[in-house]
């Protein structure tokens, strides 16, 4: 008994040396593996040992310049100095001083402090590198800085260089540049804390054409953090490489007509070349000036504008959609013709409007029966109404409604409308342009031409942008083809994207097209635009009175000239503006005559003045009237 005992107490500790000699074991691997993970793994030590001997100074390389189609520079670069710190070095600060050197709050200096320790607002922070902690100091500032910058340890000068603008215009068209956020550092592993981005227009589209790459430069340390050179006379250096300059097709000089025409009213203009699909001006009403979006107040500047009621950052040009009213009775005829409801000789009735089984569109004094021209020149309401009936009743060519939809909303489609047409710039809205299913569920299937008859005329369901519209008016000038809509002309030592080279045709052949440019050319001799003909080259024109359930109706104008050479096609939008020969047509008129002779005449600039002095909103967009 005695015996088995003593043999189990032996194998009790026979059996805790193998316990104790695993746990051992255990606790020296972890060691290992935690060796292995610091000096391997970790870049911890690493930057630990290197920050001691070395300070890598990053190289920010100038972002590239934008200048206008005629080479007038528009954006360029100006010096500007960022404060950086390095958190493991940065003791016995004296951080009064510091503040009062600085012009700053000890709260202020405390609380961004703790922003840049936060990883969570500030991805990637390590305590041995460079860390942003105050931007774009001014000529004076940084001298004050530079002079006691011996006395704050850990603290360093960076030179950047911050956007300027030369004039105050194609604000929204341009964009402007500010400091990167946290979603940018993770989307993009270029970006570190405190760089710079595109945030909207053309600096956030081409951001990585323009921003250009980032360059180093190594400097040794002695044992006290003294920077004592270039490590090994720069032999491990990299220089920044530039970003790429950017050619636009804006037109300065017209860009700002637009924007002197459009003071004091909501809406758009939009100007293209025809033949290439450049954008001419691109203007968004109400507006701003870009250079209030530069240095350290941009981002009051930017809430201002905000808040502002008439919503001065909003890019009507690309995102307001709105009802496209009569310009879109060209894409009604063409579609007719092509589709054989009718021909250029097909008379329709017009009593005052169309009249049909109780229903009856409005439409003001003029000849009838006419037939498709004169139909265009006198903006006739009750010819498309008719032709979308007769269309839509067509059981021969279509074996239902829906079917007649679905080919109508196919030719639309092709001619620019319902989708985004692709502009190289952010924030394009698509419009709306109605199809088969979203009328059989806002009716529950039980619907007919009659049903939706307010489509024919640009109204109803249908919306547009004002570039859509203007692009429809260079698609008419080809006859029958548009090259996608651009803003940037050139990109220095790179080729455009072929969707800004390439043409893109319609459903309707270039015969039908002829009929729709002599309409609109009768639109200026003698119908609704008149206001527009010049002695000097040929005018093609269409109105548009958009209905507005929310105010006075809209004025809408869509033209070309020359009409059998075409250099510039249009569309000026102007929100509760009530006729389209109000504003539409004599702002188009300005527009043209600007781009195609260079410059107004003197009785065009008087009428131009006029139009700058007629608001239909104030002019104050928070910032007290601006004067240009």
């Amino acid at each position: 008994m005695a015996t088995t005992e003593k043999n189990k107490k032996k194998y009790e500790l026979h059996k805790r040396k193998y316990v104790l000699g695993g746990i051992a074991c255990v606790i020296i691997f972890t060691y290992i593996l935690r060796l292995f993970s610091l000096q391997l793994l970790s870049e911890d030590f690493k930057e630990s040992a290197d920050s001691n001997a070395f300070l890598k100074h990053i190289l920010f390389p100038a972002r590239g310049a934008i200048t206008d189609r005629n080479g007038k520079l528009l954006v360029y670069n100006q010096p500007a100095y960022d404060i950086m710190v390095v958190m493991k070095e940065q003791v016995g600060v004296d951080t009064v001083d510091l503040c009062n050197t600085l012009g700053i709050t000890p709260e202020w200096y405390k609380r961004r402090m703790d922003e840049i320790r936060d990883p969570r607002r500030n991805p990637g922070y390590s305590r041995y590198t460079q860390q942003l902690f105050m931007s774009q100091l001014s000529a004076e500032e940084f001298s004050t800085f530079r002079e006691k910058l011996f006395c704050y340890p850990g603290f360093y000068i960076q030179k950047r260089s911050i956007r300027q603008y030369s004039y105050p215009y194609a604000a929204h068209v341009l964009g402007d540049v500010g400091e990167v956020g946290p979603k940018d550092i993770e989307r993009d592993g270029y970006y570190r804390s405190g760089d710079y981005i595109g945030k909207l227009g053309i600096e956030r589209q081409y951001e990585e054409q323009l921003r250009g790459e980032k360059g180093v430069e190594i400097l040794l340390r002695d044992s006290r953090g003294r920077i004592k050179g270039r490590y090994q006379n720069g032999k491990f250096d990299e220089p920044p490489v530039p970003g790429k300059n950017l050619t636009l097709s804006i037109d300065v000089e017209l860009q700002a007509l637009g924007e002197r025409l459009m003071t004091g009213k909501k809406g758009g203009i939009v100007a293209i070349e025809p033949s290439t699909g450049e954008i001419l001006c691109m203007v968004s009403s109400p507006t701003y000036d870009p250079r209030m979006m530069v240095g350290r107040q941009r981002g009051a500047n930017n809430n201002l504008l905000s808040r502002n009621p008439h919503k001065p950052l909003l890019n009507r040009a690309i995102m307001g959609q709105y009802p496209p009213g009569s310009t879109f009775k060209t894409t009604q005829a063409l579609t007719f013709l092509q589709e054989g409801i009718i021909t250029p000789q097909t008379l329709f009735p017009c009593s005052m409007g169309f009249r049909f089984k109780g229903l009856t569109v409005g439409c003001h004094a003029h000849g009838a029966p006419i037939p498709l021209v004169p139909s265009l020149a006198t903006s006739c309401n009750s010819y498309y109404c008719w032709g979308l009936f007769q269309m839509f009743s067509n059981r021969k060519k279509y074996a239902t409604v829906q079917d007649a939809m679905t080919r109508w909303k196919d030719y639309m489609v092709s001619m620019g409308f319902g989708y985004a047409l692709g502009v190289d710039l952010p924030g394009e809205k698509r419009g709306m342009i109605p199809n088969a299913p979203y009328y059989d569920k806002a009716y529950r299937g039980s619907w007919n031409g009659l049903t939706v008859i307010s489509i024919s005329i640009g109204q109803g369901e249908v919306n547009a942008t004002p570039l859509q519209i203007a692009n429809l008016g260079a698609t008419i000038a080809n006859r029958g083809w548009f090259i996608t809509p651009h803003v940037v002309k050139d990109i220095q030592d790179e080729e455009l994207d072929t969707l800004y080279t390439t043409r893109r045709y319609t459903m309707a052949e270039r015969s039908n097209y002829e009929y729709v440019v002599q309409g609109m050319r009768q639109a200026v001799l003698a119908g609704t635009c008149r206001a527009a003909n010049s002695p000097h080259y040929e005018v093609c024109g269409k109105t548009g009175t958009a209905q507005n359930p929310h105010g006075q109706d809209h004025s809408a104008f869509m033209g070309f000239a020359p009409m059998n050479d075409p250099k510039i096609a249009i569309c000026v939008y102007v929100e509760n503006g009530i006729w389209g020969a109000t504003f539409g047509v004599p702002i188009g008129s300005l527009m043209m005559e600007q781009y195609l002779t260079g410059g107004l005449s003197p009785e065009s600039e008087e009428k131009a003045k006029t139009f700058e002095e007629r608001h239909l909103i104030s002019v104050d967009n928070g910032f007290g009237k601006q004067e240009r």
